[in-house]
């Protein structure tokens, strides 16, 4: 059908001056791509908020050679598309003033609707991947979807949590679908594919241009009830989303910073313009709560009995994330009986690891 060819949506996104909020008008007006492309002057003049220039550009443009250029890259790309007209387009995204008219997806979008943006620095410190995976395993562990944007650091920490756990997470592009960037998340990449989602606005092979992230950011929050901002400057990615979600209608959460670090002030300062403060999942799921009060079934944790070494390691990560070399020392045990008893641990959901062999308690 029209309403399932990429041909169309692609040629139609083509056309200048059809932005994201003509796009979605011409689509309600016409029905499909298709037959806005076709329409003839005297119909294009009945869509509501059509310029006039916009209706020309719509009839003289000569869309075939974008959207076949498009289409090759789309299918050597392996991702899917889902269109407005799709039921798997997430209807909380429909909601903001320009969603997107399509999205390239690799991975499979999850059913619930409830879902939390995470959000925070690149460069986050210890604590802040440490609440970061904290906070976001929990969330997963309730049904929850974790949305954020696959970079470094706090982002990066909350995909990986959430997958920890086998919960449901939401990784947005700011470049095309077929770039892993930055490149060391790879990995990451390959397991969101597997187990999570991927999604992007821009067309294949679009780079990631820093103009592009703070429009990435705008679907963050828009895929999303709420944003929880952890470590952010005062002038950040993060407070671009933060800004995004209050224009729609959104919930904004931050967890407080050291007041001496300049990686805190953002948060702080959206603390101190109303957003919810956050000092555990609780501070979130009173504002939010999960559809089902009942833990899916993939997210209820196996019991399993601890050796006496497994209890000592547990202990020493009771205070703070450690490096598997400070394991070591402090426990008394050799790098492979340490190394073995953390991959134990870290299967059956008791630790997790953070970048740079660190660990920390599930």
């Amino acid at each position: 059908m029209e309403n399932d060819d990429p041909f169309y949506w692609f040629a139609l996104r083509s056309v200048p001056l059809i932005g994201n909020v003509t796009y979605r008008r011409l689509i309600e007006h016409f029905g499909s791509p298709a037959k806005a492309l076709s329409a003839p002057p005297e119909q294009l003049s009945a869509v509501k908020g059509l310029t006039a220039p916009a209706a020309l550009s719509l009839g003289r443009h000569d869309h075939r050679k974008a959207a076949e250029t498009e289409v090759a890259a789309f299918i050597k790309s392996g991702a899917s598309l889902v269109t407005l007209l799709d039921d798997r387009y997430p209807s909380l995204l429909k909601e903001i003033s320009d969603p997107p008219p399509y999205l390239y997806l690799k991975g499979t979008l999850p059913v619930s609707k409830t879902t939390i943006a995470v959000v925070g620095s690149r460069s986050a410190s210890d604590y802040g991947i440490s609440i970061t995976s904290r906070l976001s395993r929990e969330l997963a562990e309730q049904g929850i979807t974790i949305v954020s944007g696959l970079a470094l650091g706090v982002d990066s920490a909350a995909h990986r949590a959430a997958l920890s756990v086998s919960g449901t997470t939401i990784g947005v592009l700011g470049c095309g679908i077929d770039l892993v960037y930055p490149s060391v998340n790879r990995q990451l990449f390959m397991e969101m594919e597997q187990r999570g989602a991927i999604v992007s606005e821009f067309p294949i092979g679009s780079p990631p241009d820093a103009p592009n992230f703070p429009r990435r950011n705008r679907i963050i929050s828009g895929l999303s009830r709420g944003v929880l901002v952890v470590e952010a400057a005062e002038k950040s990615g993060s407070l671009i989303t933060a800004g995004f979600a209050l224009e729609q209608g959104r919930e904004v959460f931050a967890v407080p910073g050291n007041i001496n670090f300049r990686s805190s002030r953002g948060a702080n300062s959206l603390i101190k313009q109303g957003a919810k403060l956050v000092e555990s999942v609780a501070d979130i799921l009173g504002e939010l709560p999960p559809e089902s009060a009942e833990l899916p079934q993939w997210a209820k944790k196996q019991t399993f009995e601890l050796s006496s070494d497994e209890e000592r390691i547990c202990l020493l990560l009771v205070d703070k994330p450690l490096h598997i070399d400070e394991l070591t020392v402090r426990s008394g045990l050799t790098v492979s009986t340490v190394s073995a008893m953390l991959l134990r641990l870290e299967l059956h959901g008791a630790v997790m690891q953070l970048p740079g062999k660190i660990f920390t308690l599930s």
